[in-house]
């Protein structure tokens, strides 16, 4: 906790729990606001399609911007987005406009896009033997969404006579926060731009190290966002109310964060492979578990296992890709780890329902195996030689 004395660190820390807040607020009540003003029920979660679809857009261009104009103007520009896209949420609500309802998810996806840079800028703000500890207490400020924002998102659910437009106000306010929070971050000298291209993306993934960083964290993202997106629908089946499913992923972001108190230390003193061969086991016992019953302990322990193990792989990934670029080399290298993450996130996002409802709960985690088991073979054979440390 001694590097929560950094400025840029806090800043960080603080935008972390803000963004998470509103992440949870529009989890939890997006796809039912979407239900009452979608034209037929089949679109309720287009408004979570596109916002996830928003992110993808925004990674890019908000990397670059950064490369060039420097981190701060970057966040900010992202949390403003954030303050946009709750209160076009909330207009059209109001209004009973689906399609701004849409627009304001999509506006929300960018101010996604900048958050998953937060951890970026935790390894620029610190010393190389610090970077670990660094990304990880950056990302554990979810913990505190996670305690606060459930409550959040109950009570603005119904707070003003249209319901859920006190929601999304509140994630503009939030938001809001966010964007005061970034604007007091201290800026270092941005690294001199590059040529850019898919030249240069090829280039990119050409070194092994990087590319094993790129997709074992993609590997951990997407299957962590499948079963996530799963579990409610799975215990639905077998006959649970959604207060259980709300209380297992409760648990489950609290298992997404709760590990940013020591994962750090661990990538520091362990190195980044063994990190995440750590987090790829964990990701393995929560199928394991999952596959073993299906009763209301078996769901909340292996929701709590996915959290666990997806937070020590994106944090053992983020630091192995900083490893493996040059300074110059930030905004590409990072924007090719945020667009594949995200990329799986689209993907396992749409796919979750129709594998569920077409091959079962059952085969979602059997599937979970085999790409563990790749990624641990990328690990092995491409990032060993860097990441082991005295």
């Amino acid at each position: 906790m001694q590097l929560l004395r950094n400025p840029a660190i806090r800043l960080l820390f603080l935008g972390q729990a803000l963004y998470w807040s509103c992440s949870i607020i529009g989890i939890t009540l997006t796809s039912v606001a979407g239900l009452r003003l979608a034209p037929w029920p089949a679109l309720a979660t287009l408004p979570l399609a596109l916002l996830v679809l928003g992110n993808l857009a925004a990674v890019s261009p908000l990397s670059m911007f950064m490369q060039r104009r420097g981190r701060r103007r970057g966040l900010m520009g992202g949390a403003l987005l954030g303050v946009v896209g709750g209160l076009v949420c909330a207009t059209g609500l109001g209004l009973g406009s689906f399609a701004l309802f849409c627009l304001g998810a999509a506006c929300i996806g960018g101010y996604q896009a900048s958050a998953g840079f937060y951890r970026y800028a935790a390894l620029e703000a610190v010393e190389p033997r610090h970077k670990g500890r660094a990304a990880a207490l950056v990302v554990g400020g979810g913990v505190c969404a996670a305690v606060f924002a459930p409550a959040i998102a109950v009570w603005t659910r119904n707070a003003l006579p249209v319901p859920f437009v006190g929601a999304y106000l509140a994630i503009a306010v939030l938001a809001l926060c966010g964007v005061v929070a970034m604007s007091r971050l201290r800026e270092g000298a941005a690294p001199p731009a590059v040529a850019r291209g898919w030249a240069q993306m090829r280039a990119l993934l050409a070194r092994p190290m990087l590319r094993a960083a790129i997709l074992m964290t993609a590997i951990g993202h997407g299957l962590m966002v499948l079963a996530m997106n799963a579990t409610p629908l799975a215990m639905d089946f077998c006959g649970f109310s959604a207060a259980a499913a709300a209380q297992v992923i409760q648990w489950h972001v609290l298992g997404m964060f709760a590990p940013a108190f020591f994962a750090g230390a661990l990538v520091d003193r362990w190195g980044s492979r063994r990190v995440a061969m750590l987090g790829s086991a964990i990701l393995a016992t929560s199928a394991a578990v999952a596959l073993s019953g299906q009763d209301f302990a078996h769901f909340l322990a292996s929701s709590l296992l996915l959290g666990l193990g997806w937070n020590l792989m994106l944090i053992a990934g983020t630091t192995l890709l900083a490893e493996a670029h040059a300074e110059h080399e930030r905004g590409p290298a990072q924007a090719l780890m945020e667009l594949s993450n995200g990329t799986t996130a689209v993907l396992m996002s749409f796919g979750s329902g129709a594998l569920l409802a077409g091959v079962g709960w059952t085969a979602i985690n059997l599937a979970m195996l085999p790409l563990l088991a790749f990624a641990l073979t990328l690990l092995w054979l491409n990032a060993r030689p860097a990441v082991e440390r005295a």
